[in-house]
């Protein structure tokens, strides 16, 4: 019998159609009449409206209608205690304040996108506007402790941080910031809205088709019967796309207002206003430890923007509380209130709090005169430091080790500014990647083994891009004992068993485990077909006895005795169909280490990430093809997060002044280094998913710090403000 099929570099199952153009994505959706959207802007970041002429606008060639807080009907959004920061709380145009600069005051409907565009700038908004407050610096002394939400707790406490410190023979103190960022996904956000009397159909461009449904169904009074959201395909999410929107919401109500369908692709500056953002932070931390380098006490308090409207925090601190043994230890979260959008979720959530402690840790190695990686080695935990549980797997120090060793760490010179080439410093610096994964409610699938013996498996998840398609079918063909190509996937459809939002790096754990769930079930009942045939080879065989492998059924000590899934259906004679229930997936905690060679220009102050070594341990790996891509993109993210990415607001009018790809930078080719990702590949016996692990997030963290790391020990300095670019590298150095 051939080998596992998990665990094989898969070519992307989808590959083709996406290169040729057949994959339809939210806004290709073939919706019969479909109309165009476009919203209007608030000019200002705070104040009301005091007055609003449409009359230009509506009268424009094609306007089907011109809508407002005057004229458009009031939604409702779910309760408050469903899923703090998936629903948000405020929807725009219902009411004349302004929150923030970028807030939708209108939305223009017409029969062409030219038309709509054209009429959107016929609206005229008149304001009455009051001073914004829009820099975090300002509104320290304003910073609050929220109540728990997401995170869990807000203000975590283990033991005495404050008798830790005091026995501490080496103290460490710092302050950290990290800006404002965006997600920049290739594809914008796009609704299609369509109804039918009182039913809904929606193309979503959705990271949780069943978070859109939910939140629809709210917003209209609808049954869950009646609301059909739809997303095969999506342009990249990193989380802009996990929470449902106010656009989404209004799209469906103004093309109920026209009474045809409605799409809305939001323009690449809309995307900067009307998605989320990371929100800038500001991080203290006090670190003590023994000199031999074992942490006594921990203590970290992180600032963050949060806007006049919610305050739902999206840094969290999870490898604060959960990563190191440290018996004294507070995290503290804490936000200002500011006249911003509302941030969100963005790829690892938690690179911002790791970037600060990583880059700490870098610091404490100095003090106590010992390598960044033996000081990690002996404060590596077995258990979850925050609930005392252990860990499914953790073989953190087994990717510390072999990192090390693919890198060449031995070979570094610890002293800060002593390795160097003809052209300038080089720095060599290292960092433990790490973040949560799952802990999600699951998700159902339902698996159909059809009169040919083949497979279908539908499942409400959704594919963002990063190989969900092809994953799940391994996943499928591996339990059921079927060739790949023996297995159609389908997802993206509210009309399948229900799934969770594709974030947290939920979807291998729990669509996985709903697959494994599904998958096992139909494999035993079609042994329990073929044992209990009296036509068949396998007769009267205990169940037990059966093995399936390449879509053939056989008595594993007699190999000899078998019968194919084929035969064993076309003698059956019925389809075999079984759904399973969603179980929530457990917390998994994914992690690596990364190490980094940077170059520095003096003269210049450019950095350049030269050289990226990646150990990681997601469980078993069960596509190292789609595996490496995420490390990979990670990597590059990380590169973005610490030299680059940082979006810049005009601190007078509260206005994004970067809202697109020339002024916000993201890495290119010349940016990137040769990145070497290898994976420990064991699996965690806790994972419902065949072992594996959620990992897309974990790639990110490490990469930030260890990049900050190297270049301090290129140039003696360090830089504690991201993104870390020329003029501050200039100044450090002078």
């Amino acid at each position: 019998m051939s080998a596992s099929v998990v665990g094989r570099p898969i070519a992307r199952v989808d590959g083709v159609a996406k290169v040729t153009g057949a994959a339809r994505y939210a806004a290709d959706a073939d919706v019969a009449g479909v109309t165009h959207a476009v919203l209007v802007m608030s000019a200002v970041a705070r104040g009301r409206i005091t007055a609003l002429d449409t009359a230009a606008a509506a009268s424009y060639p094609g306007v089907l209608g011109v809508f407002t807080h005057q004229n458009l009907p009031r939604l409702t959004v779910p309760p408050a205690n469903i899923t703090a920061g998936f629903f948000k709380r405020f929807i725009p145009v219902q009411d004349d304040q302004i929150r923030h600069a970028g807030q939708p005051v209108a939305i223009v409907v017409a029969q062409t996108l030219e038309q709509a565009q054209e009429a959107a700038t016929l609206v005229d908004v008149t304001y009455q506007a009051e001073t914004p407050k829009v820099v975090l610096a300002d509104g320290m002394d304003e910073a609050y402790v929220p109540p728990p939400g997401a995170d869990g707790t807000n203000d975590y406490v283990r033991g005495d941080v404050i008798a830790g410190l005091a026995k501490a023979q080496v103290r460490v103190e710092a302050t950290y910031t990290t800006p404002l960022q965006h997600h920049n996904a290739l594809e914008p956000s796009v609704t299609v809205a369509a109804w039918d009397g009182d039913r809904l159909t929606v193309h979503e461009s959705a990271q949780g088709i069943s978070l859109s449904q939910n939140s629809l169904m709210h917003a209209f009074g609808l049954p869950e019967e009646n609301v059909r959201v739809i997303s095969k395909y999506v342009g990249g999410g990193f989380g802009a796309k996990g929470p449902v929107w106010p656009h989404t919401l209004l799209t469906a109500a103004v093309a109920r207002q026209v009474g045809r369908p409605v799409k809305l692709v939001l323009s690449r500056a809309h995307t900067y206003t009307s998605n989320g953002h990371r929100a800038e932070t500001h991080q203290t931390l006090r670190v003590g430890a023994t000199r031999d380098g074992r942490l006594t006490a921990l203590e970290h308090i992180v600032t963050q923007q949060v806007s006049r409207t919610e305050e739902a925090m999206f840094n969290s601190s999870e490898p604060i509380r959960m990563l190191y043994t440290c018996p004294n230890l507070r995290s503290t979260l804490r936000a200002v209130r500011l006249d911003l959008p509302t941030g969100s979720f963005v790829r690892s959530p938690e690179a911002a709090t790791s970037h600060a402690l990583e880059s700490t840790l870098d610091e404490l190695s100095y003090a106590v005169g010992m390598d960044p990686v033996e000081l990690r080695l002996r404060n590596w935990s077995a258990v979850n430091q925050e609930t005392g549980e252990r860990h499914g797997s953790n073989f953190l120090r087994e990717c510390y080790r072999r990192g090390a060793e693919r890198f060449g760490w031995s070979r570094r010179n610890p002293r800060p500014g002593s390795m160097r080439d003809r052209d300038g410093l080089i720095g060599w610096g290292m960092a433990t990647a790490a973040h949560t994964a799952g802990n999600r409610p699951g998700a159902a699938a339902s698996v159909t083994i059809t009169l040919d013996g083949t497979a279908q498996i539908r499942c409400g998840t959704q594919d963002l891009g990063t190989g969900t398609y092809t994953v799940m079918q391994q996943v499928g063909a591996e339990v059921l004992g079927l060739p790949l190509r023996g297995v159609d996937f389908d997802l993206g459809d509210t009309n399948f068993p229900a799934a969770w939002s594709s974030s947290a790096s939920a979807t291998v754990p729990g669509a996985g485990g709903g697959v494994v769930r599904a998958a096992t079930t139909a494999r035993n009942q079609v042994i329990a077909v073929a044992v209990a045939d009296s036509g068949s080879p396998l007769h009267g065989v205990p169940p037990d006895r059966i093995s399936v492998a390449d879509g053939v059924l056989f008595v594993t000590d007699r190999p000899s005795r078998r019968i194919s899934y084929r035969e064993v259906m076309r003698r059956h004679g019925t389809p075999i169909a079984v759904t399973s229930n969603p179980v929530p997936s457990p917390l998994g905690y994914s992690v690596g280490a990364v190490f980094v060679e940077v170059h520095v220009a003096p003269v210049l102050g450019r950095v350049q990430v030269r050289r990226i070594v990646a150990v990681f341990d997601p469980g078993r790996v069960l596509n190292r093809r789609t595996a490496r891509s995420q490390a990979i993109g990670g990597a590059i993210w990380g590169i973005g997060f610490t030299l680059t990415e940082h979006t810049l607001v005009d601190p007078h009018l509260g206005r994004v002044v970067t809202p697109n790809l020339s002024g916000y930078l993201v890495p290119v080719n010349a940016d990137v280094p040769d990145i070497d990702v290898s994976f420990i590949d064991q699996p965690d016996p806790a994972s419902p998913a065949l072992g594996a692990r959620g990992f897309g997030e974990t790639p990110m963290t490490g990469v930030t710090a260890a990049i900050g790391n190297a270049v301090h020990h290129a140039i003696g300095r360090r830089i504690r403000d991201l993104p870390i670019t020329q003029d501050k590298v200039i100044a450090a150095m002078s």
